[in-house]
């Protein structure tokens, strides 16, 4: 998704690894645009995974959300070490139809809904954490699928919450770069 705005990330135009997994926590497809990082292909499945295992009918939860909470002292720390990745599909190209696991809990996964269901999860790696997210945001926005029932973020969505101190909090996650851009800015989407 290259736009104006470069979606606040290092790279313009973005080099970018998408994945989507099914409700079931199944690898439906994964795909690659640009000279995308190589070791980025296994953390989109895996924020793919965790997106669509951490959020419900009720709550969507993006792997932004989950940040603060998963550092030691957090609530949910440990998390990460849950669900391991099965390297095993590591190779390019391997893996779709199984459920791969993994948790990655800092921007880039966001569910997936349609008819007020959650129906899966979108993974996307290859930037910064910060333009990671905007990109999966925006992607899902784009598609349709981003009518959250509720969430920890601006205007009861699941959108990232910056910290507003050294420390995050709750459902914050540190700022990446200058150039990230805002919750509000993450909801607009450019034109070319």
């Amino acid at each position: 998704m290259n736009l104006p705005d470069g979606n606040g990330g290092i790279f313009k135009p973005n080099r970018m690894w998408a994945a989507i997994v099914d409700r079931q926590g199944h690898l439906c497809s994964v795909i690659v645009t640009g000279d995308a990082w190589p070791g980025s292909r296994a953390i989109a499945i895996a924020k793919a995974y965790t997106a669509n295992g951490f959020s419900n009918d009720a709550l969507a939860l993006s792997t932004a959300n989950l940040y603060a909470a998963t550092q030691p002292g957090g609530s949910l720390y440990g998390l990460n070490n849950s669900n391991p990745f099965d390297a095993r599909f590591l190779e390019q190209g391997s893996g779709i139809g199984h459920t791969l696991g993994g948790v990655i809990t800092f921007g880039g996964g966001v569910a997936l809904y349609a008819g007020g269901k959650v129906i899966g999860g979108l993974g996307v790696s290859g930037d910064s954490a910060c333009a990671d997210h905007a990109i999966a945001y925006r992607m899902r926005k784009l598609a349709g699928l981003g009518s959250v029932p509720a969430g920890q973020g601006p205007n009861n969505t699941d959108n990232i919450v910056y910290s507003t101190s050294g420390s995050p909090m709750g459902f914050e996650h540190p700022h990446c770069f200058p150039s990230d851009l805002s919750a509000a800015k993450i909801e607009q989407i450019p034109s070319h």
